[in-house]
């Protein structure tokens, strides 16, 4: 299964009619949109966007509810790492090894969150 992003061109490379400068969630990025070259892409619309390519043309209806649907599948993702990081099961085991593994569970965490932090980013078009 596919991940496709939704974005909108901002601006077509005069350099390379291959590239273009998209926005996704407010952060810009270069894509290469060379496989849709025969649907005549303008500023202004909206493509499908997986792996740096610009897979196909899509309208903005179709590009909310994409986004949608990806926000929710990063809250999901979020409810059930926090619904396993807090269940009674986790908390047993964090106390019975807290007294000679406190800094291997604090690093652990640590790097889970980053993590999820990058997983939820990526899906939401959050960085760079």
């Amino acid at each position: 299964m596919c991940l496709g992003i939704p974005g909108q061109i901002m601006e077509v490379s005069h350099a390379n009619a291959h590239l273009a400068r998209v926005e996704v969630s407010g952060v810009g990025r270069t894509i290469n949109i060379g496989l849709l070259e025969d649907e005549g892409l303008v500023v202004g619309d909206w493509v499908l966007i997986h792996v740096g390519f610009a897979m196909s043309r899509i309208d903005e209806d179709e590009a909310r509810l994409a986004m949608a649907s990806l926000q929710i599948m990063g809250e999901s993702f979020t409810d059930e790492v926090t619904a396993l990081i807090t269940s009674p099961s986790s908390a047993a085991t964090a106390t019975a090894s807290a007294t000679s593994n406190t800094e291997t569970n604090r690093r652990d965490g640590a790097t889970m969150g980053v993590i999820i932090g990058w997983m939820v980013g990526n899906v939401m078009g959050t960085t760079a």
